[in-house]
């Protein structure tokens, strides 16, 4: 009886609601009664935005694609930041180098027995005090296919007395004093040379090749360069090589037969010049390359360097590619050369302590004071300083573009500097992975640009044709076929070649190209907004809008483009991606941005000849692929908006 009774006030209560609302909705309007979840309650179950989100990220590949891009993006235009790059940095010792990361690692054997370390370019090698001799960094050269590993068996188990690394060849003096050379040797780098008279070589004696020396203990110095070695022995310096590699040489090796240069305690190598620093403390440079040369101090002042140091007391000499450091017995440091990496910027030494010893990487000194601590001064791009100064230590080397220290056992203490390049360089000693970073940056700016241009000129062109339609239809139609028959790529290679010609700079030719590739490109988005503003001026709404007086360009703007957006984003999203390839082809056939600014396509466009492709894969692979995934991405993500944004689409209903 209860529950009947509660049934019938129920539908009492109801039927009082349903007239009470019937009234409310006569009288003042629904809107002003109903709650806003009941009016639009269907609608709020789920949006069509909802829908379409859910709908994207139920396909894994499409999430695959977004995450992808969002990552390369970050990485072309956060990773600058972090990987500077100097577009106009050559270095001819690094140039062609395959991914490899083992430039600093010190092998196992040599990190508690260090007797010495020495590297020119992309190798470096080093002598045990057990006198074994250990190999590390990139160790083959892949177009000559010399492999620097290849040490003679007759150095190995411990029979190397002493050892040094050029750029392109290695030497070393067994335990029995015998001379040993491996790598390159077109140019007589380790001795012997077999060539005709007209070659700028001169011959290591063959006294010394064929038998050696008698007393490995006289051995002061064995150093190799850029196509030269020299040995110091007894005081007397023997040195041979490329007489254009190294300009004074000749003067050297005559000096050293005359009885000119008598007493050497060390000699140096830069890329062009060698120098002697005798037993004496004085400065011999043969040929007398320094007369007319000024230095740098450690203070920053300029002072003719050989009227300096005359008379003063030179402790320690050292070179990078292209300067020559000075260390005088009361701590002062001159540096004469270009120095066009800082090497002149000399680190400042703490009160109460002085340099005694010093020597130079490829652009970067480092010495050690008399109180045992490192510092270190010149390009730091590689990480070659990175903690150096102030560090405790007994001895320093220099790499090409690494720092390594060492306490008195001869353990390392601290390494820095470049371990290797992730993606190998290119033929200008170039580092691919920067590169690409920076490429990608520009191809991506060129491509989104391109593609907004392109995007503007074509929703006002769709919207205009479409909505009034008449005269202002046939017009911009006919216009619209004028620029689709300009056959694309031909046409832009045309301009690209005209400017390039013209004396304008980098930067306004490639605002230049952007422009040119958004104009070549709206063609086909102006027909598809055309088509869907001619569908959608015909619905009730435009009508509606039409009656309450709303000016035209507002109804075509305002109301109408806002329905057809989702067909712009798709369309924009794929059109990126033939702006990435449009670009990228520009400056692979030569005609887009030009070296050395790097763009995908520019890097691809150095990589277009048979030599590259077969020997230095990497040129040409790691661009390709990070467009190729570019492309594909966007274009993954355009056809699922495509699908996810129609409603009519079978996979979504």
């Amino acid at each position: 009886m209860a529950k009947d009774k509660n049934q019938k006030e129920n539908k009492s209560a109801r039927g009082g609601w349903r007239i009470g609302n019937w009234f409310a909705r006569m009288f003042r309007g629904a809107s002003k009664e109903l709650a806003e979840s009941d009016i639009f309650a269907v609608e709020n179950l789920e949006s069509p935005s909802k829908l379409a989100t859910k709908a994207f990220f139920r396909r894994k590949l499409a999430v695959v694609a977004l995450v992808v891009l969002i990552s390369m993006f970050v990485l072309v235009f956060v990773g600058p930041l972090f990987f500077p790059m100097d577009v106009n940095y050559i270095d001819a010792n690094q140039a062609n180098i395959a991914p490899n990361m083992t430039m600093r690692k010190l092998p196992s054997g040599l990190k508690n027995n260090i007797a010495s370390i020495s590297g020119k370019s992309y190798f470096s090698i080093g002598v045990g005090s057990d006198n074994n001799i250990y190999l590390w960094g990139y160790p083959k050269n892949t177009l000559s296919r010399v492999d620097y590993s290849a040490i003679p068996e007759e150095l190995k188990d411990g029979k190397t007395y002493m050892a040094s690394a050029g750029n392109d060849h290695v030497l070393a003096v067994s335990t029995s004093g015998k001379l040993f050379g491996w790598g390159v040797n077109n140019r007589g780098q380790y001795g012997y040379f077999k060539g005709n008279e007209d070659d700028p070589v001169i011959q290591c004696p063959t006294d010394l090749i064929e038998n050696g020396v008698a007393d490995v203990s006289k051995i002061q110095q064995l150093v190799a360069g850029y196509q030269v070695s020299a040995m110091i022995y007894d005081g007397r310096v023997y040195a041979w090589g490329n007489k254009n590699a190294c300009l004074n040489l000749a003067d050297l090796v005559a000096g050293s037969e005359n009885g000119t240069y008598k007493n050497v305690k060390k000699i140096v190598f830069t890329n062009y010049y060698a120098f002697l620093l005798m037993e004496d403390g004085t400065l011999e440079c043969p040929g007398g390359m320094l007369r007319r040369e000024t230095a740098v101090l450690s203070g920053g002042n300029k002072v003719p360097l050989m009227n300096y140091i005359s008379g003063k007391k030179i402790v320690d000499v050292a070179t990078t590619n292209g300067c020559l450091a000075v260390l005088l017995e009361n701590g002062e440091v001159l540096v004469q050369g270009a120095a066009r990496y800082g090497e002149n910027a000399i680190a400042e030494i703490p009160a109460g302590e002085k340099l005694v010893s010093l020597d130079g990487g490829a652009v970067h000194f480092v010495g050690v004071t008399d109180k045992g601590h490192a510092y270190a001064w010149g390009s730091n791009d590689k990480g070659q300083l990175k903690g150096i100064n102030g560090t405790a230590c007994s001895a320093v080397y220099a790499g090409p573009y690494q720092t390594y220290l060492a306490d008195e056992t001869g353990s390392l203490v601290k390494s820095a500097g470049m371990k290797g390049y992730l993606f190998g360089t290119d033929n200008l000693g170039r580092d691919t992975f920067t590169r690409i970073i920076h490429g990608g940056k520009m191809t991506m700016t060129i491509g989104a640009i391109a593609v907004i241009i392109s995007s503007v000129i074509a929703i006002i062109v769709g919207c205009l044709s479409g909505y009034f339609g008449g005269w202002v239809d046939i017009l911009l139609m006919r216009v619209t076929e004028i620029f689709s028959a300009i056959p694309f790529l031909p046409f832009a290679m045309m301009l690209s070649y005209v400017l390039t010609s013209r004396p304008i700079s980098e930067t306004s030719r490639i605002m230049i190209i952007m422009v040119i590739l958004g104009l070549l490109s709206w063609t086909g988005l102006a027909r598809m907004i055309r088509a869907q503003v001619l569908a959608e001026r015909e619905k009730e709404f435009v009508t509606a809008a039409k009656a309450m007086g709303v000016k035209e360009r507002f109804i075509a703007f305002r109301h109408i483009l806002p329905n057809i957006i989702s067909v712009i984003i798709v369309s924009m999203t794929l059109d990126f991606a033939g702006c990435l390839l449009t670009e990228s082809s520009l400056s692979y056939l030569g005609f887009g941005v030009q070296q050395p600014r790097p763009t995908w396509g520019n890097m691809l466009n150095g990589a277009n000849n048979s030599i590259v492709i077969q020997n230095y894969w990497w040129q040409w692979l790691f661009p390709a692929i990070f467009l190729s995934i570019a492309t594909i991405s966007i274009n993954i993500l355009g056809d699922t908006l495509r699908d996810v944004l129609d409603p009519k689409s079978s996979q979504e209903k």
